[in-house]
């Protein structure tokens, strides 16, 4: 079978990226049967996955994603013969003369309280643009089941369209222990003894809940004699700073900015932690969550969309918009040794649950049933 993987979402930072990257390393490591076909939008990217013996890498140009996705890599697919073109990303090539998959990621284009955290053309054109990518989707994957469900119920769909197949963290997210490593990540990220970890990226959406974040760090600061620093890692967020007015001293001495943490890092930042706070407003398959039950890292998180669906009975949840509840989440956490404990080792034992091993055997046998 002839399997052509559209990759122009493998160099970003973000999900879809992380996504892409450990789904299609992890499939040429278990599948030395089928032929794939890589098609590249950069040629920075040739020569990447050259190691395997399976796999043919061919540069598609086109001068913006919309073309790449329906003209070039139509002629592509057709003129390398594939089967069944695969894209880890919410579109599909419409007249590929083939079959297709694609990966959705969340339907929050189509919910209202979700919608409202993207620019409103956006959500217009998606909403158009989507039911054509399904109808000629001939299996849609989906990395939650509450993305599942609400696109089942939007579009009516007919049984078994919509596929749910949980992905995780990347490999090397395990509880770190050894005293050097964790000396030498704390030294680089000038870390302090006792902190609550909270991972997030600049703009102005408002989906990562900072601002309930900042409320409920304070008023757990102001209850606890010796409260536990705030970390917060991710690239340019010392400007949060001057964005939400946080005070210089009082609880505003105690947040610290640690910058952009590197992936190899991460492991050790989740396991020198005492609690990962996660207050998102929204969450379609929350990475961080699978990365912190990995390392054994406590987590408050929300109880609503796939927040819960991946935390639930392995996390404190709390309502995103309480502050009081955030910040009482906290306190009971890092006051209660035994919940913490608690926590920590059914987060742990949850985390088996989402490997990207799992995750390209699932996918795998989807893409190999086309072939019948």
């Amino acid at each position: 079978m002839r399997i052509g993987l559209m990759l122009r979402s493998l160099d970003e930072k973000g999900g879809i990226g992380i996504y892409t990257r450990n789904l299609i390393e992890e499939l040429l490591n278990i599948d030395h049967k089928n032929q794939y076909i890589l098609f590249y939008r950069h040629a920075a990217n040739i020569g990447r996955f050259t190691r395997y013996p399976n796999v043919l890498e061919c540069l598609v140009r086109a001068p913006n994603k919309v073309l790449w996705d329906q003209i070039a890599i139509p002629y592509a697919c057709w003129r390398e013969k594939v089967d069944v073109v695969f894209h880890p990303k919410f579109t599909v090539p419409l007249f590929a003369p083939c079959k297709a998959v694609m990966v959705v990621h969340g339907a929050d284009w189509f919910v209202p309280e979700q919608a409202q955290f993207y620019n409103r053309l956006d959500v217009q054109y998606i909403r158009i643009m989507m039911p054509l990518y399904f109808r000629k989707s001939a299996t849609v994957i989906s990395v939650s089941q509450l993305t599942t469900d609400n696109f089942n119920r939007v579009l009516k769909l007919s049984p078994g369209k919509v596929k749910t197949v949980y992905f995780g963290p990347a490999r090397h997210f395990k509880q770190v222990t050894d005293k050097a490593i964790l000396q030498e990540v704390k030294h680089r990220y000038n870390l302090p003894d006792k902190f609550i970890l909270t991972l997030t990226k600049r703009g102005g959406d408002g989906r990562k809940n900072l601002n309930q974040i900042f409320k409920a760090y304070a008023r757990y600061h102001g209850q606890t004699p010796t409260p536990h620093k705030l970390v917060i890692g991710g690239k340019d967020c010392h400007l949060f700073r001057a964005e939400y007015g946080l005070p210089q001293d009082g609880y505003g001495q105690d947040i610290l900015f640690s910058g952009w943490i590197d992936q190899e890092d991460l492991p050790a930042v989740y396991s020198m932690a005492d609690l990962y706070l996660y207050p998102s407003n929204l969450e379609a398959f929350p990475i961080p969550l699978t990365e912190a039950m990995a390392c054994g890292t406590p987590i408050v998180t929300s109880n609503v969309n796939g927040l819960k669906e991946i935390a639930a009975d392995v996390a404190l949840l709390i309502d995103p918009g309480d502050t009081e509840s955030i910040s009482e989440a906290i306190y009971r956490v890092l006051t209660d040794s035994n919940l913490h404990a608690t926590l920590s080792a059914k987060g742990l034992a949850r985390s088996s649950e989402f490997t990207w091993e799992t995750c390209a055997k699932k996918t795998l046998a989807i893409l190999e049933s086309l072939a019948l």
